[in-house]
């Protein structure tokens, strides 16, 4: 099992869906950073449930920091942070144990755990997890925000329908103050319209999550198997439900030639930039300078009222399967700010390795 990711900058995860709680532990914060229960639980209330686009499990998802920090800012220790599991009914999945979900890992994880595997919900397998990504994220964000560097998303596509247009980074922050899925808004109420009609036809439906880091310094990353792409991919992966990923121009940029497909270089406010951005921030696994670009593919929430098919694992028989419970009609919704933790975790660790961040911060630190 692995649990933990990250090497100088670490977060481990702990927990089931149907469990008593789950969190997670940050371990390398450097002491010194600013940080209150307040600053989890913004991110925290980005991806709870309920409203008409999400799951409608009540959970408060209420933050609770039970280490790392002292009057208000980090003391270098490790930072314990979770949330209880309040408002948990098993019972669906009592009912149904030996059948296994199509689309989920119920069928792999009773093989590979021999049958011991915590079925409720998906156990840790469930996207309840993804709650101790955005508050290890949540650390992450507050460390980065010191040196400047920011990191955002929105929506670009849900089912068919896509973004248009580019749309500029102020317009993606005020779209998420302001709850809006997507930056344009016109097209967030297109992407909302998609959900709802896959809801009310008692199925699920797909998106991708576009997330930029922004005002990074240039050559973050650790070639050959720590490059920014290759550690954002890995801990991307990591988030339930996530089937691609890809940076700049992504898979289109195989339809270019070189000439198409290369930036170049020039002199902006007396600094070397790119005109372009295809690259997505990125080359030869190092940060330029520019905005670090990529979008997440998420598929659609397996879970779905229509009739599916399945086996009853104890009869070895087919089975037919309509499953209940509550469930997003969309997951790519609320794993916008679980993207961005993901990311923001990854960027810290490599700034922490490549001394970009000190190993204390601030006017406790003893600097």
């Amino acid at each position: 099992m692995s649990f933990g990711f990250g090497k100088e900058f670490r977060i481990t995860v702990f927990g089931e869906s149907h469990g008593a709680c789950v969190g997670a532990v940050v371990e390398g914060c450097p002491a010194g950073v600013p940080l209150e229960e307040g600053d989890i639980q913004r991110e925290l209330d980005r991806r709870r449930p309920g409203g008409r686009l999400a799951s409608s499990r009540g959970e408060a998802d209420r933050a609770r920091l039970l280490s790392g920090t002292l009057g208000g800012r980090t003391n270098g220790g490790p930072i314990a942070m979770l949330v209880e599991n309040q408002d948990v009914d098993s019972s669906w999945y009592e009912e149904n144990r030996h059948l296994p979900r199509p689309g989920h890992s119920d069928f792999p994880a009773f093989v590979k755990y021999g049958g011991m595997n915590d079925y409720r919900g998906g156990g840790f397998f469930s996207g309840r997890m993804t709650a101790p990504l955005v508050m290890g994220g949540a650390v992450a964000k507050r460390l980065l925000s010191l040196s400047g560097v920011k990191v955002i998303g929105h929506i670009v596509q849900i089912g068919g329908a896509r973004l248009r247009e580019e749309v500029g980074d102020q317009e993606i922050e005020a779209a998420a103050k302001e709850g809006a899925i997507c930056a344009d808004r016109g097209t967030s109420r297109e992407f909302e319209g998609e959900i709802e009609r896959a809801a009310k036809e008692g199925d699920s439906i797909g998106g991708v999550v576009e997330c930029r880091v922004l005002n990074l310094p240039i050559g973050i990353g650790e070639p050959f198997f720590d490059s920014v792409e290759a550690l954002i991919a890995h801990g991307v992966f990591s988030i339930p439900g996530v089937k691609g990923v890809e940076f700049g121009a992504g898979f289109g940029i195989a339809a270019l030639r070189g000439s198409e497909a290369n930036d170049s270089f020039v002199v902006r406010g007396g600094k070397v930039a790119t005109e372009t951005n295809r690259s997505g921030g990125v080359l030869g696994g190092l940060t330029t300078g520019m905005p670090l670009i990529f979008r997440v593919a998420i598929k659609p929430t397996p879970s779905i009222r229509k009739a599916q098919r399945t086996v009853d694992l104890r009869a070895g028989k087919e089975s037919a399967l309509t499953i209940g419970g509550r469930h997003d009609p969309c997951i790519a919704v609320r794993a916008v700010p679980v993207v961005e933790a993901v990311a923001a975790v990854c960027i810290a660790d490599l700034m922490i390795r490549d001394g970009k961040i000190p190993r204390k911060v601030g006017e406790q630190g003893g600097n």
